[in-house]
């Protein structure tokens, strides 16, 4: 593939769905959230999107496709040393979106809403990163743009990744480990849990307060709403065509899941043909088995960020107070599910599985030592599920076609391999009990 195979327009799935996701509330009315209600928060271009119904299609701008042509169309991988490996008879493919410049999908919407935010005249920008793939690829558009960049990275991962956090400062940004004592949010939760490490919802609570007391400022996140998923459909997008030029079409489409944004790259294309045509394909969620909001979650209104900040967003949660375990895969810790994938999981159009810590590390290093690709601890959740299908495949004596996403490599994450290695990692599990008094104090919207 090409410069002129890269998409044109991004898939907007909400205008397929039958069942449209329910609306965004405000948390003091309970009722809708307008378009206009986004502005003080987002850039109106990102507004637009995140309210957009109707729209199947929407035109990527050529600045951001500028910008794409660095490094896509990437490429789709047929995993033959993998196949190999496991002696199956499943043909398992795999989208690398590891080749570009900050090495994971991040890069797809960090791009488009850089973008948005310097045609509306803003000069700053703030977000939060759990691993620390969002904050890079937002530093690194953030300074393709001009725009200043205000990062809140997970205080676990901070420490864990300090690689991460010098990539983003290389690239300009200022990063600050949450929860911190520059916001009342932050201050708040050191006060009552001083020795806590921090969550996604948390630094979402920091940004947030942050960029609503910046003058010419906006919010930007790498998951979870509506338009973050729109952006990363290039990936689905070319892996459609790849596919066909390839002679095959997936019986699974497979991704990591945290709060919804890879996933939602590599499967909302395909499926699309499951909406529109009845086409039968089945698609999984993987996520980490210490942080299970979609196979042991609640379909609830909830908070997107941990403070209350944000409206109240329908999706599968752990409640917005979870504090998920330290595990490695960072870019997971999140408490929610975004509301398409909620209503998806709820409507059963996907399916979502949970993996181990210690199951996501081997299945990465089979996947490393057969490939030749460290992939990152996210990523290796989606290579655990493919390894699993592609077993049952063996099984059953079928052919079977997998499609994952490879969202990122794990390069900046040996510590983590170094851990595993050593024999110093373990599995986290979320009682029923604890699940269930989390999510008790939750008002009972849905």
């Amino acid at each position: 593939m090409q410069e002129k195979d890269i998409p044109t327009a991004w898939y907007n799935i909400v205008a397929d769905m039958k069942n449209k996701p329910r609306p965004m509330l405000n948390p003091a009315t309970k009722q809708p959230i307008k378009e206009e209600d986004l502005y003080p928060l987002f850039s109106k271009g990102v507004a637009q999107q995140e309210m957009n119904t109707t729209d199947a299609w929407i035109e990527i701008p050529e600045e951001v496709r500028e910008q794409y042509k660095i490094w896509r169309p990437t490429p789709l991988v047929r995993a033959r040393g993998l196949e190999k490996l496991l002696d199956t008879p499943a043909h398992i493919y795999f989208k690398n979106e590891s080749v570009s410049p900050v090495g994971s999908h991040k890069l797809n919407s960090a791009i488009a809403q850089a973008y948005y935010a310097k045609q509306e005249g803003t000069t700053n920008i703030t977000t939060e990163t759990g691993a620390g793939q969002w904050g890079a690829a937002l530093s690194y558009a953030a300074k393709a743009f001009g725009l200043e960049l205000a990062v809140y990275m997970v205080k676990v991962s901070y420490q864990q990744k300090p690689y991460r956090r010098s990539i983003m400062q290389t690239f300009g940004a200022q990063v600050i480990a949450s929860p911190s004592m520059s916001t009342k949010a932050g201050r708040k939760i050191l006060t009552d849990h001083p020795n806590y490490m921090g969550s996604l919802g948390t630094a979402i609570s920091e940004a947030v307060e942050l960029a609503m007391q910046t003058p010419n400022c906006k919010y930007t996140l790498g998951s979870v709403l509506n338009h973050v998923m729109l952006h990363q459909t290039v990936i689905g997008l070319e892996a459609e065509k790849q596919m066909e030029m390839a002679g095959e079409y997936p019986d699974v489409v497979i991704g990591c899941f945290g709060g919804g944004s890879n996933f939602s790259g590599i499967t909302y294309p395909f499926l699309r043909h499951k909406l529109t045509e009845g086409r039968d394909i089945r698609v999984i969620a993987a996520e980490p088995a210490s942080c299970p909001k979609l196979t042991r979650g609640q379909f609830q209104y909830d908070f997107g960020d941990e403070a209350g900040y944000t409206p109240l967003i329908p999706m599968f949660t752990l409640g917005h107070n979870f504090a998920p375990a330290n595990i490695h895969a960072g870019g997971l810790r999140y408490h929610g599910a975004g509301s398409i994938v909620s209503q998806l999981l709820e409507d059963k159009l996907m399916e979502a599985v949970d993996i181990q810590q210690l199951d996501t590390f081997k299945a990465a290093t089979m996947f490393a030592r057969a490939e030749g690709i460290i992939p990152a601890p996210e990523s290796s959740h989606a290579i655990a599920a493919a390894i699993r299908e592609a077993e049952q495949a063996k099984l059953e004596g079928k052919e079977r076609v997998i499609l994952f996403n490879l969202s990122g490599h794990g390069l900046i994450d040996m510590a983590a391999y170094d851990q595993y290695f050593s024999g110093d990692l373990r599995n986290y599990e979320v009682t029923d009990e604890e699940v269930a008094n989390n999510l008790k104090d939750l008002e009972k919207i849905i």
